[in-house]
């Protein structure tokens, strides 16, 4: 492997990580479409910071794209508080407003520069390590990963300077307005991250990794723990595995390196969708039948109860009247019964179903409920 690779991967899981942090708090927040619109609209930002300094390197453009990433916000909110749009159809309206005249300025003023819309869509990480960073000489890496480096320890030192406040805030915001935390603030400083986040991310990897890296790996986590902190590992873990076999999936393939990343984050979510523990298809599947089980064991029980004192009990509670009352199937009804005998809830004397002890008890029990 060569040094290139190496500094792409290290790049790329930079970003991933960076990404994936503030957006766990947008999943959350159920503001993930959030993500995509400032991660186009700031491209708009940038044009006009272009235009201001006529510097494409200067580092204004930087606070010209958080600048949009924030209006982008602002402007969502107002068309929300006016109650006559949802808050998806506002994101609907703005983004692609503010994205389509970023692209017009650059094409029809800018095009004699490096803002090429391909590049901002889809980036192209393979050119990461050619562009470096030389101090007194000395060679010390990609300008990109450096970049990257400050934005994402940006992120960590924010996150953990306000992580009580980011919480309370993301499950309670009443509450943390009546405890005088200023929701307002925290959220449109929370919204400026974002915005720096995805700019950051822009020359390396483009818009559409920036959002998939920042909604898909916290999803990803949210399907596998309710624990806020738990969270954040979980969605760094997977974003930085996303970069890593999306890279080796582009190398393998011969394909854009930012596409396969994306593409595994989407593989990973999959995976996981089906096979999380607790709320993954599998697990749910599995619940339903049990839940189905456990069902007609209570029915069989309470129908013996009810059954067990009248004169024609010996008929009612036999087990060949119990498929027709019950309108089971023989094998259905000879599975549930082997269930209730191993739970020890019934007991088979003269082709004859009895409660036992637990099973009274655990009948009485569902009749109250």
């Amino acid at each position: 492997m060569s040094g290139a690779q190496v500094e792409i991967q290290f790049i790329a899981i930079l970003t991933a990580v960076a990404c994936a942090l503030p957006g766990v708090f947008l999943v959350l927040r159920k503001m993930a479409m959030m993500s995509d619109a400032v991660s186009h609209a700031i491209l708009f930002g940038i044009v006009v910071a272009y235009f201001i300094v006529k510097d494409i390197s200067n580092p204004f453009l930087i606070l010209g794209a958080a600048l949009a990433g924030l209006l982008t916000v602002l402007l969502v909110e107002l068309l929300y508080k006016t109650r006559l749009l949802k808050e998806d159809a506002a994101i609907g309206l703005v983004f692609p407003l503010l994205f389509s005249l970023g692209v017009i300025m650059v094409s029809r003023f800018a095009s004699h520069v490096h803002l090429d819309t391909d590049a901002v869509l889809l980036g192209e990480l393979a050119f990461a390590p050619f562009d470096r960073l030389t101090i007194a000489g000395v060679d010390i890496g990609p300008k990109t990963m450096w970049v990257i480096a400050g934005i994402l320890l940006l992120n960590v030192a924010f996150l953990t300077s306000f992580y009580k406040e980011l919480k309370l805030v993301t499950f309670d915001a009443g509450l943390a307005g009546a405890l005088g935390l200023a929701p307002a603030a925290i959220h449109y400083s929370l919204m400026g991250l974002v915005s720096l986040t995805a700019v950051g991310s822009f020359d390396a990897v483009g818009a559409v990794l920036v959002v998939a890296l920042m909604i898909v790996p916290p999803a990803t986590a949210y399907l596998l723990t309710d624990r806020l902190f738990h969270m954040l590992l979980l969605a760094a873990g997977f974003g930085a595995l996303s970069a890593v076999t999306g890279y080796w999936g582009a190398v393998w393939m011969d394909a854009n390196i930012a596409g396969s990343m994306a593409t595994m984050t989407g593989v990973w979510f999959a995976v996981v969708f089906a096979l999380a523990p607790d709320r993954g298809l599998l697990a749910q599947a599995r619940r339903r039948k049990r839940q189905r089980w456990e069902f007609a064991r209570r029915m069989l029980i309470v129908h013996i109860l009810q059954h067990e004192n009248e004169a024609d009990s010996s008929t009612e509670c036999s087990v060949g009247h119990m498929q027709d009352h019950l309108h089971w199937g023989k094998d259905f009804a000879d599975r549930v019964l082997r269930g209730a005998k191993k739970q020890n809830l019934v007991e088979v004397r003269n082709d004859c179903l009895f409660l036992t002890e637990r099973g009274r008890i655990s009948a009485e029990k569902a009749m109250v409920e």
